[in-house]
């Protein structure tokens, strides 16, 4: 049986109890620090740290959907997704894809407040274990705390870089902050010395690999070196970061899947690809555990007759997927990408048949759910039935999502539910993948010139994408599409290795929350997304005249207006807005 860390707050809170959003104050706990210093109960306080992960938790202010771990709302602000559904359904989600971003968008305050619920509970561990002393335990119970410390800081260092990705400005809240109860500290600037410093003690206290490590589901040193490699990518600090990522590499802890498929199904849930991932599962009941804050992102309808239409690959994203068909290599260079064929405007009645010679990358149909072409193993998708957004009205396209959705075989494992038929699942979120980390390695490289070291990292995601198994057509005639992916032979100079490495970034993890990000650390959102704007109304011909011009301080999400009135203006507001 897979072993799985099952994030229960239930369990946590009657035990400890503290403030989660930014400025609030801490309720006294039924059991207070002394009761809890010891390994076991340092151990109950990382299950709540762990649990807010995903963003759920009592009480969360904001938009519900907003605290999402897997970012999928965020990808709806970049290239990649529209929002789904019709326009008027979650308004809030409509105006930040049509760039009508305010202070007081629910979706912000709701992320906002979940991350520093992250910060919080990881200080309330590292505080716990402050308190204790060890002058009178044995070397394996010192040890063990060692190992704690370093799972909280981990955690706290990924909920900072969260917040210090889409914020920018992050106030910091040390633990001396959190037992003196004074939350409210200004936003000075991103958490990047904290990020690394965290990273850097779980470097040297959590252990070295995953047959050290006790459960699926925690970090591992090689996990932490992944993620310090990221935070120096971030701040274009390239030396660091290929050089902690060529650790990783290097380590063998890690490697691709030989299936795709196998980073979005039970049967490759913390698998070699896995670096880290939130562990959700899925039960016969209200499945709590399920991936609650993306039950929204379904077909409407569909063949499982789920709710409710939204997060839908775009036309732009389908189209990248497209190669050159005598190198099988991705299309560069071209600001207006063929329009792969789509059913736009045609009714499920009547006729369609998908595009079945031009070359495409397999990953597409892994990625997006288009008409005639299996939908994860329910039989071919039947197009607009399936679909919640009108054409010609709603902007959402014609797209399924495909990754964050069950496959028929695996409904009794992955498929859980909650109120008015929410599907909650139960698909791991790799917040880090090792192709992710192949990726991260070639960027830095492409930067410092190793253009041989970047060539090799991105072929070897190639290498993959070349022979997995691919989606086949529904009457059982071979593959569904005119599959074909070709390597590189090489790179010749920097700004086409450069481009080709960003490119494989999309095609390898799109839909995967990751899209916008990109865009923002590469500095290109004021070129790539208003290319996208008209692209996309190409097809969808009332997306453009609906969508603003992208502003730069757009780069940063706004700090929540009602986090500012609560912290009586100590936090001071991004640039722009």
């Amino acid at each position: 049986m897979r072993k799985k860390l099952i994030y229960v707050f239930a369990a946590i809170i009657g035990l400890y109890s503290c403030g989660d959003d930014f400025s609030e104050t801490p309720a006294v706990g039924a059991l207070n620090d002394a009761a809890l210093a010891n390994t076991d109960g340092v151990n109950l306080l990382l299950t709540g740290a762990y649990s807010v992960l995903d963003g759920q938790r009592n009480n969360r202010p904001g938009n519900q959907f907003g605290v999402s771990g897997d970012n999928w709302w965020l990808d709806v602000m970049s290239d990649d997704a529209h929002k789904g559904s019709n326009d008027a359904d979650q308004e809030e989600l409509f105006q930040l894809e049509t760039n009508d971003i305010r202070t007081a968008n629910g979706y912000f305050r709701a992320k906002f407040a979940a991350l520093y619920a992250g910060v919080n509970r990881s200080n309330a561990v590292l505080n716990v274990i402050a308190g204790i002393d060890t002058s009178a335990l044995l070397e394996t119970q010192v040890t063990k705390l060692k190992q704690q410390e370093g799972e909280a800081r981990f955690l706290r260092a990924h909920f900072y870089f969260e917040l210090t990705k889409i914020f920018g400005n992050v106030a910091i809240i040390t633990v001396d902050n959190f037992s003196e109860l004074e939350f409210n500290q200004p936003n000075e600037g991103p958490a990047w010395d904290e990020i690394e410093s965290d990273l850097q003690f779980a470097i040297d206290n959590l252990p070295a690999t995953r047959a050290d490590q006790s459960d699926a589901g925690r970090p591992t040193a090689f996990v932490a070196r992944a993620f310090k490699g990221k935070a120096h990518l971030y701040q274009k600090e390239y030396t660091e970061a290929l050089s902690l990522l060529n650790a990783v590499i290097d380590s063998g802890e890690f490697s691709l899947n030989t299936e795709f498929l196998d980073n979005f199904n039970a049967a490759g849930e913390n698998s070699p690809e896995s670096v880290f991932a939130i562990q959700f599962a899925a039960d016969a009941g209200f499945s709590f555990n399920g991936n609650i804050s993306s039950t929204l992102n379904f077909p409407g309808g569909g063949p499982f007759g789920s709710c409710c239409g939204f997060y839908m690959p775009t036309i732009d994203l389908a189209n990248a997927y497209q190669v050159n068909a005598s190198t099988g290599l991705p299309i560069l260079n071209i600001a207006n990408v063929p329009i792969f064929k789509n059913d736009y405007n045609i009714a499920s009645a009547d006729p369609f048949e998908p595009d079945t010679t031009t070359p495409v990358d397999p990953r597409l149909d892994y990625t997006v759910g288009r008409r005639g072409i299996d939908y994860n193993g329910f039989g071919a998708h039947i197009g607009k039935e399936w679909i919640r957004s009108a054409p010609l009205a709603d902007i959402s396209g014609v797209y399924l999502p495909k990754k964050s959705v069950y496959q028929e075989s695996e409904l009794g494992v992955n498929r859980g539910q909650g109120n008015w038929g929410e599907e909650r699942s139960g698909i791991n979120y790799n917040i880090m993948r090792y192709s992710d980390v192949l990726l991260m390695a070639a960027e830095a490289a492409v930067e410092l010139g190793e253009l041989g070291t970047a060539l090799n990292y991105v072929n070897q995601v190639r290498n993959r994408a070349a022979n997995t198994s691919v989606v086949q057509a529904v009457d059982g005639s071979g593959p569904a599409a005119n599959y074909v992916v070709g390597l590189y032979p090489s790179f010749t100079n920097q700004e086409t290795a450069r481009q080709a490495v960003r490119y494989e970034r999309r095609i390898e993890l799109g839909m995967e929350g990751h899209r916008l990000f990109d865009l923002r650390r590469w500095d290109v959102t004021s070129t790539v997304l208003p290319r996208y704007y008209i692209n996309e109304t190409r097809v969808i011909e009332n997306f453009g005249p609906k969508v603003s011009p992208y502003q730069p301080h757009f780069d940063l999400a706004p700090i929540p207006i009602d986090a500012i009135d609560l912290s009586q203006g100590v936090l001071t507001q991004n640039p722009g807005y």
